[in-house]
């Protein structure tokens, strides 16, 4: 290990540690939390998320930053994508069970509110399965618009904020991996198992939990990159 790497894991650890050895700041992120649900997703994934790309930079290129990358404009673009992940975890954890009722298991919405149990493991992963099929193919496109937009016009502010050319960088985007890794491989395997376990968790944490993983995402796109590159 570099010390490059030790001193971004001692910021890491640094930025972490006051929700661990402190109770108060703990209860307080917990009372933000229930009273701003969407205010602290658009931080939690413009940190984290942000986080997972800097590391997938390093992966990429041994740094972990470099002119051009925009690390600004990549965390607002992920704090707006954790408004729509908020959004999409409240319209398919309420929508899902619904519709599990109309198709036979009832209570399904009440299961989802007592202890594990098998039913609980089935709600949780149609609610992962309905969400990942049909929003994250969406999310994760505009998230590779974004980032093809950013660095098309340097990692600046000033050039984030330009018009996006989606209609040409559509043409641009690598459907071979973006197809055949990043839906076909990534959202099977990875995501829906994920969250199948996200949704298992206190609404409180799922949120967190869901940014946690955007650190795992930063290393799959560099994987993905790697892939396209080829």
């Amino acid at each position: 290990m570099k010390k490059k790497d030790l001193l971004f894991l001692l910021g890491v650890i640094v930025l972490f540690l006051p929700f661990f050895i402190s109770q108060s700041v703990f209860d307080y992120y917990i009372d933000f939390n229930k009273a701003h649900g969407m205010i602290t997703s658009f931080i939690k994934f413009a940190i984290l998320a942000t986080l997972g790309e800097v590391i997938g930079l390093r992966i990429r290129t041994g740094n972990y930053y470099q002119k051009g990358f925009g690390i600004m404009p990549r965390a607002i673009v992920w704090g707006f994508l954790g408004l729509s992940i908020k959004l999409a975890f409240v319209i398919f954890a309420t929508g899902t069970p619904m519709f599990l009722s109309y198709m036979g298991l009832h209570n399904a919405a009440m299961v989802m509110k007592n202890p594990f149990s098998l039913n609980k493991l089935l709600v949780a992963f149609s609610i992962s399965a309905c969400m990942n099929i049909i929003y994250a193919p969406v999310m994760m496109t505009l998230h590779k618009i974004t980032d093809i937009h950013i660095i098309d016009n340097g990692g600046t502010l000033a050039g984030f904020l330009k018009p996006i050319k989606f209609s040409e960088i559509f043409q641009k985007l690598d459907w071979g991996v973006q197809w055949n890794f990043v839906f076909k491989k990534t959202i099977p395997i990875f995501w829906i198992p994920a969250h199948t376990i996200t949704f298992l968790l206190p609404p409180d944490f799922q949120v967190l939990f869901a940014a946690l993983l955007g650190i795992v995402l930063g290393v799959l796109l560099a994987i993905a990159s790697l892939k396209s590159s080829k």
